[in-house]
Parts: C-alpha cells; sequence; structure tokens
C-alpha cells in the first residue's frame, strides 16, 4: 500500500518552478525593448531628418526578420537546446540596439533595429520560451504554463515603457538604446537552467518518433494548421502597428506626450492580466472559440474607439480593454499546435505559424508609416485592422482542437 502510494506520487510530474521563473524572465527581458520602439520614434526622427516612411520601414523589417527567425532557431531549439539559441539571440539583440544607437544613415537603422534586433527576437521570445515550457510540465499544465510565459512578456511591455520613455528623456534616445542592450546581458546567464532540447525532454520522447521533412508534411496537409497560421497573420498586423505607431498618433491627437506613456503601459499591465486568463481559459475551453471571440472583441475595440471623440479617457479605455485582448491570443494559439502535433517540434512548427503573425507585423508596420506620410492620417490602416478582425474571427470558428489523425505503422507478421 505504502510503496504503491509512493509510485503514485513519483509518477506526478513535478514543477520545475526555477527554469520556468528563468523562463518568464528572459521573455520580460526580450519582449521589453522592442515593445517600446514607439517611444524612439518622433525623437529619432527630430535628430536625424528622416521620415515616418523611414523608421517604420525598419520596425516592419525588424518583425519580418522575427518572423523568418523564429521557424528556425525554433527547429535548432528542438534539435540543439534552448540554452545555445538564446544566448545567441542575446548577441544578436545586443548588437542591434548598439547597431541602432550608433545608425548614422536609414541603411544601418535598418541593419540593426531591422535585420539584428529582429533575429534577436526570434531567438529570445515566446516561440523558443513557450517551446522549452512545453518540454516541462504535461499537457494537463501547458495551456497555464504559456499563458504565464507570455503574460511575462506583457509584463515587459508594461515596465519598459516608462522606464525607456525616461532613459530618453534624461540620456537621449542613442544613449537609452545602449543603456537597454546591457539589460540583454543577463539573458545567456538565466538560459543555462533551460538547457536541454527535444531528446532530453521525457514528454517530448514520449512522444511519436517524426523527422523534421515528416513533421512539415504532417503540418501542411492539416486544414486547421493553415487556418490557424491565417488567423494569426492578423494578430500581427494589429498589435504591431499599434507597438510602433500609437505613441505618434496620440501625439498627433494633441494630447500630452504623458498619455502615450500611459497608454504603452496600460496596454502592458492589462496585458499580464489577459495573457494569464487566456491560459486558464484555453487549459478548460475550446481555444478555436476562444480565439475567435477575441478577434471579434478587438474589432468592437477598435471600432468603438474609432467612432468616439478622441480624449484622455477614451485613450485610457481603449488601451485597457485592447491590452486584455492584446497577446491572449499566443497561450491558445500554441496550445492548438501542441495539440495537433504534440511537442517533439513544437518550437519549428509554433515557428511557422508565428511567421504568418510577423507577416502581419510587417504589412501593419510599414502600411502605418507610408499611408501616414501619403494621407497624414493613420485611419486606413485603423479600418484594415477592423476588417482583419472579422477574418480572423471566421477562420477560427471551425478549427477542430484535436490530435492530428496518424495511421499506425503495420508491423511484418511473425509467419512473414
Amino acid at each position: 500500500m505504502i510503496v504503491a502510494e509512493v509510485k503514485k506520487r513519483n509518477s506526478i510530474p513535478s514543477i520545475p518552478v526555477v527554469a520556468i521563473t528563468c523562463a518568464c524572465i528572459i521573455s520580460l527581458i526580450a519582449f521589453g525593448p522592442r515593445s517600446a520602439m514607439g517611444f524612439f520614434q518622433l525623437p529619432m526622427l527630430q535628430d536625424t531628418g528622416w521620415d515616418r516612411t523611414t523608421f517604420a520601414f525598419a520596425m516592419a523589417l525588424q518583425n519580418l526578420c522575427w518572423g523568418l527567425g523564429q521557424p528556425f532557431f525554433g527547429a535548432i531549439a528542438d534539435r540543439y537546446g534552448t540554452w545555445r539559441v538564446l544566448t545567441v539571440g542575446a548577441v544578436l539583440y545586443i548588437s542591434g540596439l548598439v547597431t541602432m544607437a550608433f545608425a548614422a544613415t536609414p541603411l544601418w537603422l535598418y541593419v540593426g533595429g531591422g535585420v539584428l534586433v529582429g533575429l534577436g527576437v526570434a531567438a529570445c521570445s515566446f516561440g523558443v520560451i513557450l517551446a522549452a515550457l512545453a518540454r516541462l510540465v504535461s499537457a494537463e499544465k501547458r495551456s497555464f504554463v504559456f499563458g504565464l510565459g507570455t503574460a511575462a512578456g506583457s509584463a515587459g511591455m508594461f515596465l519598459y515603457a516608462p522606464i525607456s520613455k525616461g532613459l530618453i528623456d534624461s540620456l537621449g534616445w542613442s544613449d537609452s538604446l545602449l543603456v537597454l542592450s546591457s539589460i540583454m546581458l543577463i539573458i545567456p546567464v538565466l538560459a543555462i537552467a533551460l538547457r536541454g532540447n527535444t531528446a532530453s525532454s521525457k514528454i517530448a520522447s514520449a512522444e511519436l518518433e517524426q523527422s523534421f521533412a515528416e513533421a512539415l508534411r504532417e503540418a501542411f496537409a492539416h486544414k486547421g494548421y493553415w487556418l490557424l497560421t491565417s488567423g494569426f497573420f492578423v494578430c500581427g498586423f494589429q498589435v504591431a502597428f499599434i507597438t510602433a505607431h500609437f505613441p505618434a498618433y496620440i501625439s498627433d491627437l494633441g494630447l500630452e506626450v504623458r498619455w502615450a506613456v500611459i497608454a504603452i503601459s496600460l496596454i502592458g499591465f492589462f496585458n499580464i492580466i489577459g495573457s494569464l486568463a487566456s491560459g486558464i481559459i484555453g487549459q478548460h475551453y475550446s481555444k478555436p472559440k476562444f480565439l475567435a471571440l477575441i478577434y471579434i472583441g478587438r474589432t468592437i475595440a477598435i471600432t468603438v474607439f474609432l467612432l468616439t471623440p478622441a480624449t484622455p479617457t477614451t485613450i485610457v479605455v481603449f488601451s485597457v480593454v485592447i491590452g486584455i485582448l492584446w497577446l491572449s491570443t499566443v497561450a491558445p494559439t500554441n496550445g492548438l499546435v501542441a495539440v495537433m502535433f504534440g511537442t517533439r517540434y513544437l518550437g519549428m512548427l509554433g515557428g511557422i505559424v508565428f511567421f504568418s503573425h510577423q507577416l502581419g507585423s510587417f504589412l501593419g508596420v510599414w502600411l502605418g508609416g507610408v499611408l501616414y506620410d501619403r494621407t497624414g492620417s493613420y485611419d486606413v490602416v485603423w479600418w484594415i485592422g477592423v476588417a482583419l478582425g472579422i477574418f480572423a474571427a471566421v477562420v477560427h470558428w471551425p478549427i477542430k482542437e484535436e490530435a492530428v489523425e496518424r495511421i499506425p505503422v503495420a508491423l511484418p507478421s511473425e509467419s512473414g
């Protein structure tokens, strides 16, 4: 009896608190600077004389490189270990911020703030972190842990908004980027707790043996995977546009700069709540239906915001609502990939879905700058985001939350 009870207790997977804590701190540090890029736009353009299209293209390129790098860094982490990828990502991130700080021409802004920072974020943020967390806990705890990791990134957005604005006011935008780059040195140290790969994970190693090519063929033949991928494009378009252009948009409305800081901070703070709630809700209710409702909520929030006269009150209310819905899509989206295909190649397959997100991010940020310079307003891009929100709700609704059907390999008979 006692032996049976001991075996039962030993069979219950424990929660690796240290590893999860380190992963959350890395997520916070990695997501913070790129979420505060909007505060650097106006002071940088004022000093350099560049237009908003130039800055927007750099940030759009950052999002594109983030998306392009995500599947590759995810696959490398799956195969060779998370610690190596996070260390490389920190080096790329630091190099990008430093290059951006000393950029004398738009080309160097594109290289530093665009390519290098984008690849650095790709190697240090959600795709790699959530895949590592998935290999640490059982399926019953996975959605909650995904929400926890996403909430940590949201905390970075909340903390880095006032920090970045304060640094810019006291040190200038260039030196502020150098300070932010120095914080990245912590990542390789924290990443030691996440060393290991798919082969070293008891959870992932218990799943079906597959090659990279087999995993890709299986995913690309799955209708739900394509619907999920197309829907996540919309998330990227909406949040990246707001991240890059909302501070400037608030300034254009004639409101004080402090309201931009308050807005981004509120989005980040309520994003924490939304991400945690998303992880819990996704553990108990339909993830596809939940995602559809999130996009419907965003569509309503943006529409009401655009049709209401802009005041500090409407800025605050919109920031709270959109903050709750901000990254609440991440946990259920990654959770669905894990449900469909398991965790063995979650870094790679989740990275491909995220690439679609970053294509949307590229388009949202770039169109924001281009259409502003041509029309003097962000209104067209806001309304495109509304239309895309309706599209996302429609494509998520029919997705089935179930594992892909796999045909078992027939074993040769003994009489054979």
